[in-house]
């Protein structure tokens, strides 16, 4: 009975899948060709946001998110004014760079290398 409610994907910790809601079919077109453009660029925050989607939940629902993403960007862009500046391809890495980090170094050893970390001196 409640499974039809708004906001009731969730059960026990775990997300349910959901469906996109209705709206603007051109809208919705333009922005599937939009976001599949986006993310076949170089180095853009919106390519790095679909290669890491689409590894954990395939590359459809990940250009759903890039999708949601432009949206949400061309909508703060309309309200306040503001132009787009990217964050960067490096965005989550720069972030958060100790994850960066332990995943590079457990993507190496899964390849059988043993891996030591020492750190540069400095230039200065």
């Amino acid at each position: 009975m409640g499974r039809d409610l708004p906001g009731s994907n969730e059960s026990a910790g775990r997300v349910k899948s959901t469906r996109t809601r209705p709206g603007n079919p051109y809208l919705k077109g333009a922005l599937g060709v939009a976001a599949i453009s986006a993310a076949r660029s170089r180095d853009t925050y919106l390519a790095a946001k679909h290669r890491r989607i689409a590894a954990r939940r395939g590359p459809v629902k990940a250009i759903v998110a890039v999708e949601h993403a432009m949206l949400i960007a061309i909508w703060n862009m309309l309200t306040t004014g503001a132009f787009y500046q990217d964050p960067g391809g490096d965005f989550c890495s720069r972030l958060n760079p100790d994850k960066a980090k332990h995943r590079a170094i457990d993507q190496l050893r899964k390849m059988g290398y043993d891996v030591t970390l020492n750190p540069l001196a400095d230039a200065g």
